[in-house]
This record gives C-alpha cells, structure tokens and sequence, in this order.
C-alpha cells in the first residue's frame, strides 16, 4: 500500500493489532494465567510434566509463513522455568513489521506461577511488564524504567502459565464433547478473561513428515474460536485460528528458514467489512442506521448516547458541535474518575500535563480545550501503523502512531486538562469498507465523539461504538471478527 493509500485510510484499524496479538498470544502460549478450576490433585496434575522440553513451532497466515516460536522448559531449584520466544512478520496497512517478543515464567513445582516477564519490541516502540503472584494477587510492573509504575490485579486462581491450557488435558480421559473452562490473565491489557476448550473427535495429521494419532480440540476465547491437534504427549502439533493463521510444530531449521520480506495477507484488509452502499461524503450524514448481525448485543457497548439499538438495527445520530462556554457546572460523581490516571493514559506525568498546558490556555471553556487537543494530536502524530500496546506517554515522545495511539494520547491530554476522557472502539466507514477503529469521547456538558486520527469533533456518525474502555474492554471485540455482517439501511443528512 502506497504512503497515500495509508493516508487515505487514516490508519484507521490499528485497533486490531491489540487484538491479533491476544489472539496469537493464546495459541502461542505467550501470555501467563491459565488455570484450571478447582484446586485439588486434578488441578496439579496440571503441572509441567515435560522437563527440558524444547519445540519450535512456525506461523502462516493462508499458507505463507509469517514467524515462529521457540519454547524451553527446564527444571530449576523452586520448580521450572518456561522461555518462550517469537518472531512475527506483520502486514498491517500495507506497511510489513517486525514484532518480537518474549516470555519467560518461574513456576512452583505444582506449577502455578510465581513471577514472569513479557516483553514485546516493534520497530519503535517497546511494552515491557514483568511481576510476581503473591496468593490470589498479581504484583504488576510496567513501563519504562524512568517512569515504571506498579499496579495489584486481584485473580480469580492461582495462575498457571498459558501452556497449562492444554497440559490440563494431559492424562485425563475426556470424552467427545467435554468442556472445560479455565481464566486466561492477559498482562498487555491487564484483564482476566475466560477461556473454554471442547474436546473433539480424534484425528490422524501428519507433521513433521510424520503421521501422527492426534486429540483435536477447540478453543474458544471470547467468541473466538481456534482448533488445535495435540500429539500423545499433550504438545501442541497444529493450531488453526483468526485470519487463515495457523501454527505448527517443525525443526528448528525450518522454524528459522523461509521468512519473507513480503509477509502476507494485510491484516487490516481482511478483518474489514465491505459495504454494499458507497457513501460519498459520511461527514454531511446526520443519521445512519445499519442492519448488525453474528454480534453478541449483551458483551457489547451499542446502546446509548448518540447510539440506538434496537432488534438487531442500530441508528447512530450525530452530535451538535459543544457550545463554547467558559464555566461548567461541576462535574456528576459518576463521571469523575474518567480524569484520573491509568497504566496506558498517563494523564498524572509531567510530561503529559506540561504539554496539555502548553496546547490550551487558562481562559479556555471545555468546549474551546476539546477542540484544541484534538486537533494538536491530528497535527503532531505522524499516522503510520504501530505495533504494540498504545501508551500515551510514548506516543507523546515518539510522535507517531496509529488509531490506538492517537485515542490514548488525546485522552490522556484531556484528562490533564481537566476533561474527562474515554476511549470507544469499534467500527468506521472509509472508501467502501468498514475498519477496525479507536477514538474518544469527551466530557464536554455531555459525552461528545472526537477522533484525533480523523481530525474529527464530533466524529461522523460511521463511528460505529461496539465497547468503550481502554484494552481491558476492547480484547472484548476479539469474537466478531471475521465474523460480523453490516449492512447500511438508511442515511439522513
């Protein structure tokens, strides 16, 4: 895809990349946390039980490989320690990236969790988090060195490293058809979410140049659903998922060898929406009402403010532009913490609040500030393709980003501000097809739409509001792609 194109897409669908990364991260075992529920000698049989392993597994996506992952356990004097390591070449927006990253986990000898490191690397931005499980407590450490913050995350279990999602089938006669239920701990959106495996019918798959006697299962995170073939020894053989994505075990050589420069399918294009209505000028639309349908209306965020949802139709209305006013009444109690500071929007760094108060002045209304951080972050980040996990200080030092990065700079400016802020995640409408997409809200005499990547305040009404909330809410969106079908019913201008 040429710059242009990139430009002429806004970097709208960035937003997948978060996604895709959960994803992979579950077939690939990358992220800590799986337990099985209940504790007792079923749940520690779920220990590691293949001392010294070593495997290496390749990527492809529809048939052409994208990486691969190298995977060490090996004894240690408190119990086991599990390495695993990856290589991803990524095509999103036309522009080909590299992403490597690496996870390493020190288990008790029942195998639970007692501390781990993850650590993932972009061409220019890196997300580094490492802590320690103290009980049912998750001790987090993240961000850069001069400005590491920690964070306690209550769990639900003693968690297992993601691995144990099929070590805990292991030595367990399961029949056809049986499902278990364990909790996945994502540390790159910082949220727990289940994860439920059925065992399928058995198959004959050959890997390797072998033919191999495999127990088949299925995967399903968050309404996501992958199948993976596991050998006699409870390892994984393949894995088939999201996106023509599929994972197998090789050699070493052929893990490493075969890599192009080329990557594969843009990610971006093929979780897109085509539409059946070409609409010319989406920004004059006063109201548009689409058909949704394969979405689960209960997981998501569609009804509410500028959004109706009703039987499956959904008519979003645009917002008048804020009155600039110089006072406001205060602010209602429920609306408050969306000014405070999380791990990903730093609204409290010196850094964040010195520039919030360079962009605005002190006799500025709410309404007349809104419009000026938006349109700083429209004009100071450069729109390119990120991979990694949006982080406004970073943003704000790297100046460059996608939907992700300008959504989490624009709310964490705000907030410093002193305007409350969120993050919506969802849909839009873009030369024919609908992407993937961040933007904000802000608090300005009522929650009003501004997309900084788009330069738009309100937003149009193509912003389609599946969830709101930062990643911990948006991993939620990881069961309708590929999977939702949109179809514009009606527009009015």
């Amino acid at each position: 895809m040429t710059s242009a194109k990139i430009k002429a897409h806004g970097i709208a669908g960035g937003l997948l990349v978060l996604l895709f990364l959960a994803l992979l991260a579950v077939r690939l075992d990358v992220f800590p946390g799986l337990r099985l529920p209940g504790s007792g000698p079923a749940a520690s049989s779920a220990a590691p039980s293949r001392a010294d392993e070593d495997r290496w597994m390749a990527v492809y996506q529809n048939g052409r490989k994208i990486g691969y992952s190298h995977r060490r356990m090996q004894r240690i004097p408190a119990g086991y320690r599990f390495e695993e390591s990856g290589l991803l070449r990524v095509n999103t927006m036309g522009v080909v990236q590299d992403i490597r990253m690496k996870t390493t986990g020190d288990l008790n000898p029942d195998g639970t969790l007692s501390a781990f490191r993850f650590d993932l690397q972009s061409s220019l931005f890196r997300f580094v988090v490492r802590g320690e499980v103290r009980g049912r407590e998750a001790v987090v450490y993240h961000g850069p060195p001069s400005a590491e913050k920690r964070i306690r995350i209550a769990l639900r279990e003693a968690p297992h490293l993601s691995n144990g999602l099929y070590e805990a089938l292991r030595g367990r006669a399961l029949a056809t058809g049986q499902e278990m239920t364990l909790n996945v701990f994502d540390p790159a959106s910082m949220a727990e979410r289940p994860v439920r495996v059925t065992v399928l019918q058995r198959e004959t798959i050959r890997v390797m140049g072998r033919t191999h006697a495999a127990r088949k299962v299925a995967v399903d995170f968050m309404g996501a659903r992958q199948v993976a073939w596991l050998g006699e020894d409870g390892g994984v053989l393949r894995e088939q998922g999201l996106l023509g994505m599929t994972v197998e075990q090789v050699t070493k050589d052929r893990a490493l060898d075969g890599l192009t420069l080329a990557a594969s399918a843009d990610l971006t294009d093929a979780a897109s929406i085509p539409s059946r209505v070409v609409l010319d000028a989406p920004e004059t639309l006063a109201q548009m009402t689409v058909r949704l349908a394969n979405v689960r209306p209960g997981s998501l965020s569609l009804d509410g403010g500028r959004q109706r949802y009703e039987q499956g139709r959904l008519t979003i209305t645009r917002e008048a532009t804020p009155a600039a006013r110089t006072t406001r009444e205060a602010l209602p109690t429920e609306i408050r913490p969306f000014l405070a500071a999380t791990p990903f929007i730093q609204s409290d760094h010196p850094e964040i609040r010195a520039r919030a108060a360079r962009i605005v002045s002190p006799g500025d209304g709410d309404a007349v500030k809104a419009r000026k951080l938006t349109d700083w972050v429209y004009r100071n980040v450069e729109k390119r393709p990120v991979l990694s996990v949006p982080n406004a200080l970073e943003t704000l030092t790297h100046r460059v980003g996608d939907c992700n990065e300008h959504a989490a700079l624009l709310a964490a400016l705000a907030r410093a501000a002193g305007i409350p802020a969120q993050i919506e995640a969802g849909l839009v409408y873009l030369k024919g097809r609908f992407y993937y997409h961040a933007w904000n809200v802000l608090y300005v005499d009522g929650w009003v739409t501004a997309d900084a990547t788009l330069g738009q305040m309100p937003a149009d009404v193509t912003h389609i509001r599946l969830v709101r909330g930062e990643a911990d809410r948006q991993i939620d969106l990881a069961g309708i792609i590929g999977a939702v079908d949109l179809e514009i019913v009606d527009t009015k201008k």
